[in-house]
């Protein structure tokens, strides 16, 4: 019993022991099978059962690809094409052996499948099964496979060639925020996989290919080896061998290409369709029978053939009946729906009794949105819950991932429609006032080129609204195209909800009031409330704090480290109530989180600095005028900006971040002075970098050229 105990199985045999999912047996069992029914004799009564499995598996693939949505639901489908492919070629192997070895004791000799097939279908005429077979063969050979063969080379080409395109979209939505993490890997893993299945469609039908070929070369084979058989060792006569043998092998090519043709247009149907939300046959009848026009039409047609002598009248005249009948109950079931609609609508239009006219009170005035997003009325289907407008939830994801990132929650955004505007034109008002517009076409693609997309598209073309980049508004039709040729494609809604998010993070200073700076103390009250309670307001006023806020939201600086904020503040204060000089000792505490966000993962810093003769010009203009700067001379001030402009284009040219660093005195006055200009230009002071990191200097602005 010890010895048993301590018996170790080998570790495959453990491994199938151990197994919880038995369907992970499935793979070894078939290959066990393979190789079985190609070496070992098998007797006609398991060649019926296995003849049997190969029908019913060929019937199973076929309906599971027509309630197939998506190709990437049935992703082992290439896999078992070349199965069901191996497992007719090796039953092909055990029926020839069974044919050749019993074939002369009778028709019935290779089971009752291969005499069904030779007797049942084809009559028991050799002549007329040699002729099936071989059109079925043809038809599967050169219509069929050929043509699912051709369509996933071609799938496989354009899914290649949209990858760096729908790659690009799954990155837009990420940053617009409309999509997570976890969706971006999701998507990308789709995107591959598609690629992936139509390579292995396209290698997986010349299995199918050479299966056909394999069928007709058995089949003749077996015929002539049946004839050498039952002449030269069982002693038959020629017409007995001829008619047992070939009856034979055409009932064993035909049971074999019977399930090869039907596999072959479940292939057909898997790579041809197009990507919908819907299977095969609820899209063939929603779309071939919708419109009782073309039934009507059709069955004028059918039933003036009924009337001309010498047709099929009866046939002909009973489906012109049908197509008429249903079409007829197609277009009063269309009547009945419209009357439901218009009756609802004069319900919900009747106005009620008309009340007195009132007084104005101040209930009349409305408050101003601090967002808002007025959109023409072909926008409408985009921002309607009833319609399922897909903008409302696009814009939810902004504003949370606009708290994560920037570190308060930005007002509600308060959408109408304005009949005023361009039937597909949006804008964005700020506090009443507008400070972004455009046009989306709802139903369409923006293709937008990011500066490496290869030739040009049909449609109307324009600028991408949130980043200015050259743009080209397509139909829905080129979309794949277009990523193919690397455009980053994008529908209507995402257009509109990216160059809101651009707008909301362009103003984070001015969405953030004082009911928001309470909301954040309140916040950060829950976890340290002694420390708020010390700061707010007993040594900075509400005003004081906003400002220090705003003043780093203006310049692109996060407030997510409200803590070290609150800290910074708690300690300074009592020198100093100044705003300008509380904002520029909190940039150097959240200095390591300003560097990390402009240089991430980066050791090395590559950044512009001035001069050291217009350092020190500026040093003595800033202490003659004071930190306003309004000392500095005019074509001075121009001269910096321009020298400016030109290293921050060299410094994008070469990818890198354009970071001017200067003085601590000098930073706020440059970097107001440079905002308007050079939005995406940074200033940066010395005491904000922390020791850990090493500078490089690229370009010196005010240098004197040689």
């Amino acid at each position: 019993m010890n010895a048993l105990s301590n018996l170790k199985l080998p570790p495959w045999l453990q491994g199938l022991a151990n197994s919880r999912n038995k369907s992970s047996l499935a793979a070894p069992i078939l290959i066990i099978m393979l190789l079985a029914m190609m070496v070992l004799p098998l007797p006609a009564f398991v060649l019926d059962i296995f003849f049997s499995f190969n029908i019913a598996l060929a019937v199973i693939v076929l309906l599971t690809s027509l309630y197939t949505v998506k190709p990437l639901d049935f992703m082992a489908f290439p896999t078992i094409l070349l199965v069901s492919t191996m497992l007719r070629l090796s039953l092909n192997v055990a029926s020839t052996r069974v044919v050749l070895t019993e074939g002369h004791n009778g028709p019935d000799a290779a089971g009752k499948v291969i005499e069904a097939f030779g007797h049942f279908l084809i009559g028991g005429n050799y002549t007329v099964g040699i002729v099936v077979f071989i059109i079925l063969t043809i038809i599967n050979f050169t219509v069929v496979t050929k043509g699912a063969g051709r369509i996933a080379e071609v799938g496989a080409r354009f899914a290649l060639d949209a990858m760096p395109g729908k790659q690009m979209a799954i990155d837009a939505d990420l940053n617009a925020g409309l999509i997570g993490e976890a969706d971006a890997r999701k998507r990308r893993s789709e995107v591959a996989q598609e690629a992936e299945f139509y390579g292995a469609m396209d290698g997986a039908s010349k299995y199918v290919r050479g299966d056909a070929v394999a069928g007709i070369l058995v089949t003749v084979i077996n015929v002539v080896g049946g004839l050498l058989v039952g002449l030269l060792q069982h002693d038959l006569s020629f017409a007995d061998a001829l008619k047992n043998y070939t009856l034979l092998a055409i009932g064993d090519g035909l049971v074999a290409q019977i399930p090869s043709l039907v596999i072959s247009t479940a292939a057909g149907i898997v790579v041809s369709r197009v990507a919908s939300e819907q299977d095969i046959g609820t899209q063939v009848v929603g779309q071939l029978f919708a419109k009782p026009q073309v039934l009507y039409i059709t069955a004028a047609i059918i039933g003036g053939m009924g009337l001309i002598p010498g047709m099929p009248n009866l046939v002909f005249l009973l489906l012109a009946g049908v197509l008429a009948g249903s079409a007829y109950m197609m277009t009063r079931k269309a009547e009945e729906g419209k009357i439901a609609e218009v009756a609802a609508a004069e319900a919900a239009a009747s106005p009620a009794a008309a009340p007195e006219q009132e007084e104005a009170s101040w209930q009349d005035i409305m408050p101003v949105d601090t967002l808002g997003l007025e959109v023409g009325y072909r926008l409408i289907p985009l921002v309607d819950k009833t319609q399922g407008g897909e903008l409302l939830k696009r814009i939810k994801g902004i504003r949370k991932k606009f708290a994560q990132e920037v570190g308060f929650l930005a007002p509600p955004v308060h959408i109408r429609d304005n009949l005023e505007l361009k039937p597909s034109a949006y804008r964005i008002t700020l506090k009443g006032v507008e400070v972004g517009m455009g046009e989306a076409f709802n139903g369409q693609f923006l293709a937008i080129n990011p500066g490496m997309a290869s030739g040009t598209l049909p449609g109307m073309t324009t600028t991408d609204p949130a980043f200015g980049l050259p743009a080209t508004w397509i139909d829905a039709n080129l979309r794949d195209q277009a990523q193919g040729m690397g455009y980053t494609v994008v529908d209507a809604g995402t257009v509109v909800a990216t160059h809101l998010n651009h707008l909301i993070t362009t103003h984070a200073s001015e969405l953030l009031g004082r009911a928001e700076v309470q909301s954040l103390l309140d916040h950060l009250g829950k976890d340290a409330p002694k420390l708020v309670e010390d700061l707010v307001p007993k040594m900075v006023s509400l005003s004081t704090l906003q400002k220090v806020l705003q003043n780093l939201l203006m310049e692109g600086v996060h407030i997510r480290d409200m803590r070290s904020i609150i800290e910074t503040l708690a300690e300074h204060a009592v020198h100093t109530q100044d705003p300008g000089d509380l904002t520029a000792l909190v940039r150097i505490a959240l200095g390591r989180a300003i560097v990390q966000q402009l240089f991430p993962g980066a050791s090395e810093l590559s950044v512009m600095t001035l001069d050291n003769r217009l350092e020190r010009l500026l040093m003595q203009a800033l202490a003659a005028s004071g930190p306003d700067g309004a000392g500095i001379e005019p074509g001075l001030a121009d001269t910096i900006a321009q020298q400016a402009q030109a290293a921050a284009q060299q410094q994008e040219a070469l990818g890198l971040t354009p970071v001017l660093l200067v003085p601590g005195p000098l930073r706020a006055l440059l970097s107001r002075f440079l905002r308007r200009a050079l939005p995406q230009l940074k200033v940066l002071s010395h005491a904000e970098i922390p020791e850990t990191k090493t500078i490089r200097v690229t370009a010196l602005v005010g240098q004197q050229p040689a």
